[in-house]
């Protein structure tokens, strides 16, 4: 597997001295865990959306975006998820990484400090540049979309 650094840094190491770095969790994870850096627990009622920090910032390599994904178990047991999900965290921002989280399950979430809230997985980003064109080629799908092709 490839590996890339990444620049990460403390917004205040004092605070967060009891918070893991994100790590993998097993040898072929995609993403890293990242934990929540709240000071007291904070309650994520049904339908409810909350910016929660990470108590980090980090610096992604120019071509790449770090990826903020729903941690599976909290969304299949709980239906806690990223709101965005996938939110990206560009090359250029250096603010603190934060996870907008949404509760769609049917019970009060407490999430407490040091709780694994989201992943983060490293991707690489293509930049488009548009060709405008009079007509696109043609497909067998054509402009079937949204179920066209059944259950």
């Amino acid at each position: 597997m490839k590996k890339m650094t990444v620049q990460f840094c403390w917004i205040d190491p004092e605070q967060n001295s009891d918070l893991e770095l994100p790590r993998y969790h097993s040898a072929l994870a995609a993403g890293l865990d990242v934990s929540a850096a709240v000071c007291t627990p904070v309650v994520l009622n049904p339908g409810r959306i909350d910016l929660l920090p990470s108590g980090f910032s980090v610096a992604i390599p120019e071509g790449y975006e770090l990826q903020v994904r729903p941690r599976s178990g909290m969304a299949i047991r709980h239906g806690v998820t990223v709101v965005n999900s996938p939110g990206t965290i560009d090359a250029d921002y250096r603010g603190e990484v934060r996870i907008g989280l949404i509760n769609l399950g049917q019970e009060p979430f407490i999430i407490h400090r040091g709780d694994r809230i989201a992943q983060l997985v490293l991707a690489p980003v293509l930049r488009l540049q548009f060709e405008v064109v009079e007509r696109l080629d043609t497909t067998s799908r054509a402009d079937g979309g949204f179920g066209h092709t059944g259950k």
